[in-house]
Formats: C-alpha cells, sequence, structure tokens
C-alpha cells in the first residue's frame, strides 16, 4: 500500500473518530419477546468479538510499521481498534436496554484470539478480514430479521463502518500479496479461501436460526459469503451472485 493511500486511510478513521455515529432521539425501540429469544445468544456471540483489547493487532502493526517505514499505520491501526470497542459498546448498550446477558467466553472467540495471536500483520488480517467479512453478512440478515428500528439502525452503522474496514484490510493484504513469490502468493491463497469457507460454516451451524430468519440456507449462505471474498481477496470480473437467498 503506498504512502498516499495510507493518508487517505488516516484521513478516513480520523473524521470518524470525530463524527461519531449516534442513534437518533425518540427512535422506536421495541423488541419482541420472540425476537429476543431469536437473537439473544447470537448476538452476544458477536458483541464478544467486538470486544477485543486489540493489543496482538497493534503490536503487529508496530512491527510492521517500523520494518516497513510506514508510522501511519500505527495510527490507523488505533483508530481500527477504538471503532471496534465502539461496535461493542453500542451492541452492549442494547442489549443491556433489552435484558440481553453479555458473554464472558465462547468457543469460536476463544479460537480466533489464539489464532492471531500466533500470526504477524499478514496473518492476523487474514483472519480479522474473515470475521468481519462475515460479521457483515451477519448483521444485514439480522436488520433484516428483526422489527425493532434501533437494532435495525444499529446494524447498519455497523455495516458502514465495517465495510470501509474491509476495504482497508483487503487493500493492505493486496499489498502484501503482491509482494510474494508467485507460489506463496498461490499457496495462501488457497489456504486462506478453505479457512474462510470453513468459517462461514461454523457461523451459519452457531446462528442459523437469525440466518434462517432472514432468508437463508446453508448453500445460499455460503455462496453469498464466498462471493464477498472473492469481489474483496480476489479481484477479477465476478459475476453477480443470484439476487434469492433461498
Amino acid at each position: 500500500m503506498s504512502p498516499e493511500d495510507l493518508r487517505i486511510w488516516l484521513s478516513h478513521f480520523e473524521y470518524h473518530a470525530q463524527h461519531q455515529w449516534g442513534m437518533p432521539p425518540g427512535v422506536a425501540d421495541r423488541l419482541r419477546p420472540e425476537e429476543r429469544e431469536l437473537i439473544a445468544g447470537s448476538i452476544a456471540t458477536f458483541q464478544l468479538g467486538e470486544r477485543s483489547g486489540g493489543a496482538t493487532l497493534l503490536r503487529a502493526a508496530e512491527r510492521f510499521a517500523r520494518a516497513h517505514q510506514t508510522p501511519s499505520l500505527v495510527r490507523i491501526v488505533e483508530l481500527f481498534i477504538c471503532e471496534e470497542q465502539r461496535h461493542a459498546a453500542l451492541l452492549g448498550e442494547f442489549m443491556a436496554d433489552h435484558r440481553i446477558p453479555l458473554k464472558s467466553r465462547d468457543w469460536t472467540d476463544r479460537v480466533f484470539r489464539r489464532v492471531r495471536r500466533l500470526a504477524g500483520l499478514e496473518l492476523y488480517l487474514y483472519v480479522l478480514i474473515s470475521a468481519e467479512l462475515l460479521g457483515n453478512l451477519y448483521y444485514r440478515a439480522l436488520e433484516t430479521a428483526t422489527g425493532c428500528l434501533r437494532l435495525k439502525l444499529l446494524c447498519r452503522s455497523l455495516v458502514g463502518d465495517e465495510l470501509a474496514h474491509v476495504g482497508f484490510e483487503s487493500q493492505l493484504l493486496l499489498s502484501l500479496r503482491a509482494s510474494r513469490p508467485v507460489a506463496a502468493r498461490w499457496l495462501m491463497r488457497g489456504a486462506h479461501r478453505a479457512f474462510f469457507a470453513a468459517t462461514a460454516g461454523v457461523v451459519w451451524m452457531m446462528h442459523r436460526a437469525v440466518l434462517r430468519r432472514a432468508g437463508y440456507s446453508a448453500r445460499s449462505f455460503l455462496r453469498v459469503a464466498l462471493f464477498q471474498y472473492a469481489f474483496y481477496l480476489e479481484p477479477a470480473n465476478l459475476p453477480l451472485p443470484s439476487a434469492s437467498v433461498s
């Protein structure tokens, strides 16, 4: 990624840090009991994932920035982590208002954290962008699955922020990938695509009640997830997926 690209991303994250989204006053906030039952465990799992302190990512960014003389990357990552923590806070406030308990642990979150601890910046980003891409699909499904206007607006805000996150992460990953030998490039690409597909399968199994309510089947969810992966990490002239998700 060029210094100019990093400056653009730094400006983006600084602007959003200074102009944080807030829920408009007076928004309808009725969550029906059956909706609460449907989403409680699922939303708590995603809120736990957003709650990461980001220390491992920041250390990896600092090492990379020193090695490649890109000091602005550290500030970008700091601001990115702050956005993720704000997402966790917004979700936590919604959950508290609707008496949805927080989670202190989840096996999927533990796996992601352990994998990230073993990784340098590039591998960390591969894990992170997998979670972000699948999280965006989940939040869109959650918006469809509920009639609560507050939750719908919250989901739209999260997706808007995280689409920018994915744009930044994918641009950085593609630039890192381009610097590697062709054989290594293909090996990492294949391994990451397999990891992403397996992770999508886990997300489907754990959150299928919400995803089904939004109209997904296991096959259509995997198809849309892989299309999103290809759009950001395998740029080419891609055919559009079917409009139907069923």
